[in-house]
């Protein structure tokens, strides 16, 4: 039994292995258009990964619909593809029941901020524990180029010949009010900055939002690579201070020859909504714990659910 023990201690100890972004390749390759923004932000979360060293099994990818929403199916981790805009209330869900899961809600500004617009609201104020990646292509790609909540004032789309006549909605500076704890925006052409902050979202506590320029080459030709390039500057650069909540308000307004990428606004003063259900802070994640239930109650109620 002694060398039993030994045995099993040393395998409990042994290093892991160290991941690449190779390890959080899905089974089913991309079916993006070439050239689409959103294989930078699928590269940018894999190396994320990687360099914290966060495990698969130890990652949830939930989605709603759309180009971007296809998420997890290319992703290595327990993955969720959900409804239209739903993807935020799914997510809470699953991360209250295992608040030891790092949970990552992936889609696009249609499905967010558009069908969606009332979870993206209520996860912020709730500070739930995930990190929220938007790939923002101000555009309804999937139903091939109607404009979006995010579509710029007179773009001409399918759905607007003749321009659209409505104000685009500014998800940075709502984020921010709103009472997101981590508020960033990257671009899908400057992948490495991109990882970067999908690493430190991923490390944060609480709900944290990365806005993504992620461009659709087929849909908009409008907010193309060559029109970012030029107008995107990184705010660390700019000597910009994410605890300033008023500078980081400041800098989400801007919008023109400059447009700011990077970490707007950081803060730790406030707790996640799992650290603040007493509940939940007793015996360890939900999904572990016995249900209380015996074998027939369990199965009484599975057969009147089935």
């Amino acid at each position: 039994m002694a060398a039993a023990s030994s045995t099993l201690e040393h395998v409990e100890t042994k290093p892991m292995a160290k991941l690449s972004a190779k390890d959080f390749k899905g089974k089913v390759d991309p079916d993006w258009c070439p050239g689409c923004g959103d294989f930078g932000v699928l590269n940018s979360l894999q190396k994320a990964c990687a360099d914290l060293g966060i495990r698969p099994h130890q990652l949830l990818c939930i989605s709603g619909i759309g180009c971007s929403s296809n998420f997890p199916g290319f992703f290595n981790a327990y993955g969720m593809h959900t409804l239209h805009g739903r993807a935020l209330a799914v997510a809470t869900g699953a991360q209250l029941a295992n608040h030891d899961l790092h949970v990552v809600v992936t889609g696009g500004d249609g499905d967010g901020y558009g069908i969606g617009g009332n979870h993206f609201v209520h996860t912020m104020r709730r500070n739930v524990d995930l990190l929220y990646i938007v790939m923002n292509n101000q555009i309804y790609g999937l139903t091939t180029g109607q404009v979006s909540p995010t579509s710029c004032f007179g773009m001409k789309t399918k759905s607007t010949p003749f321009g659209s006549v409505e104000l685009p909605i500014n998800p940075i500076s709502m984020a921010i009010v709103a009472g997101a704890t981590f508020v960033a925006r990257g671009f899908s052409g400057d992948p490495k900055h991109l990882s970067d902050l999908m690493a430190k979202g991923l490390q944060h506590k609480g709900f944290a939002l990365i806005d993504v320029f992620s461009p659709c080459v087929t849909f908009n030709d409008d907010n193309t690579y060559s029109w970012f390039r030029p107008r995107v500057k990184k705010l660390e650069e700019m000597g910009h201070d994410p605890s300033d909540w008023k500078a980081a308000i400041e800098q989400s307004m801007k919008w023109g020859d400059t447009i700011p990428i990077g970490l707007f606004f950081q803060t730790t003063q406030r707790a996640s909504l799992d650290q603040l259900e007493p509940v939940l802070g007793k015996g360890g994640p939900l999904a572990r714990r016995p249900i209380g239930l015996s074998k027939e109650q369990a199965d009484a109620i599975l057969k009147r659910m089935i």
